[in-house]
């Protein structure tokens, strides 16, 4: 039987649940509502072209199958919220790092930080990436209109990716998950507007074009070690898409209770990943349907469609609007580990704890901490540095996806939650789940190879 955690401070009206904190106030849609702005995201652009290397049976199939991996995760990932038998009143792991320091040691959690949060970082990389694309893409979609399609409409994406970084270091200031709720709500919209605005330029353009493209081997290449690589690349793609155990127990650390956090982020990681999936699959085949071979690898950017470019336009402004919460949802766990990490090794210093208020014309008074200002500023700085270094759309997911698909989707959360249920050896629960582990960790060798492969060539040819 679930118990209420929220306590009232005599005489001060303000509640607090069972450890110190602030009472959370998260509901089931908040949750979705934050699951949906990290999922959907930079990836779906690419579906298309994933389903193009993978074919009419390898490309749904695959995106079905990760959508089934990445729930098995969520739900043996939410568990793991809570320490103890009692889902209710164990204590809590705020972040993904807390849960593998209280389950695994102190040797997994070294291995699992800077896994954690080289993924995180490169998330932000390729989400200025992606924005800097999508601002060009409208520049484009208005050249084409006005010159013809014809046109040399180029534009260097240099200066995009430095005013996405300006963005990004203001937004940065947010100070955590329970302050950017809106934003997530917000971002989340967006990611609806544009996945159904491509869902529709493709069904739109497959029936202009009276047939469905596209194969059931997917599109052919010179030699087959190239069709290789390309279905390597495609399943990175795919891999990237989806998980997002890499925020998952900060998102279930914004929850009210009861009913208990780890049945309200299942509920909720049901609806994001049905709705996730139902977007991919009809993004990923309708891109495919109308270009077939020829799909771009951003759907949107790639310029398969060219009107009606105010459609265009409007799609890519929300792809940006949706990047700049999306950046955010994956730097905050990078900003809440600084912030712990230097109080906690600098408690008396003021440069680190104290706080100023701070007042600017037309705008509520502002506090600031000297320590948020200069690390946010140093790491907003250098995701826009790398982004200009590595500018390659494709490769840079298919390598995020598979760097981090098998270690932190699947092999921490299957190795906590045996520790959590107390899951005895060689039992069949456990022979599954080691199998499942295995099997994930072939599939992400097999794409890791590939994304390196891919981005070697990118940059040197």
């Amino acid at each position: 039987m679930a118990v209420q955690h929220s306590l009232e401070v005599a005489g001060g009206g303000r509640c607090y649940d069972d450890d110190g904190h602030p009472a959370r106030t998260g509901t089931v849609w908040t949750c979705v509502a934050h699951i949906i702005t990290a999922v959907i995201g930079s990836g779906v652009l690419s579906l298309a072209w994933s389903v193009a290397k993978l074919g009419w049976v390898g490309g749904p199939a695959c995106m079905l199958c990760f959508a089934l991996v990445t729930y098995v995760s969520a739900a043996l990932l939410s568990d793991c919220y809570r320490r103890g038998e009692d889902d209710d009143k164990g204590p809590r792991s705020r972040s993904y790092m807390d849960a593998v320091r209280a389950f695994l040691g102190k040797k997994h959690t070294w291995a699992c930080g800077l896994l954690q949060y080289a993924s995180l970082y490169g998330c932000g990389v390729a989400y200025t990436i992606t924005t800097a694309t999508s601002m060009r893409a409208i520049l484009r979609s208005n050249c084409y209109h006005t010159h013809g399609h014809e046109a040399p409409c180029k534009y260097g994406g240099s200066y995009y990716m430095l005013m996405f970084g300006a963005a990004q270091l203001f937004l940065s200031f947010i100070p955590d998950f329970h302050d950017m709720a809106w934003l997530s709500v917000l971002a989340a919209v967006m990611s609806f507007s544009y996945s159904f605005i491509g869902l529709g330029l493709g069904l739109s353009n497959t029936i202009a074009n009276g047939t469905i493209k596209g194969s059931i081997t997917g599109a052919p290449t010179r030699t087959p070690v190239q069709k290789v690589w390309h279905v390597s690349q495609a399943i990175g793609d795919i891999a990237f898409a989806y998980p997002y155990s890499l925020i998952l127990l900060e998102i279930q650390d914004t929850l009210k209770a009861p009913p208990a956090e780890n049945k309200t982020m299942k509920k909720a990681s049901i609806i994001s990943i049905v709705v996730t999936t139902f977007f991919y699959l009809c993004c990923g085949c309708f891109g495919y349907a109308a270009f077939g071979s020829d799909a771009p690898g951003n759907l949107l950017t790639g310029f398969g469609f060219y009107e009606p470019y105010w459609l265009i336009d409007f799609a890519n402004a929300c792809i940006i609007l949706h990047l700049l919460g999306g950046y955010q949802v994956y730097s905050q766990p990078i900003y809440q580990f600084a912030d712990r990490f230097f109080a906690e090794r600098y408690p008396a210093s003021r440069f680190v704890n104290d706080f100023h208020t701070v007042k600017l014309p037309l705008l509520p008074p502002w506090r600031v901490n000297l320590l948020r200002v200069c690390f946010r500023t140093v790491y907003v700085a250098s995701t826009t540095a790398v982004a200009l270094a590595f500018p390659y759309f494709n490769e840079v997911l298919a390598l995020l996806g598979a760097l981090n698909f098998w270690p932190l989707a699947i092999y921490f959360p299957v190795e906590m939650y045996f520790i959590q249920r107390q899951v005895p050896r060689w039992s069949p629960r456990w022979v599954v789940l080691q199998s499942f582990s295995v099997v994930c960790l072939l599939v992400s060798a097999f794409a890791l190879v590939g994304s390196i492969q891919g981005l070697i060539s990118q940059k040197l040819g």
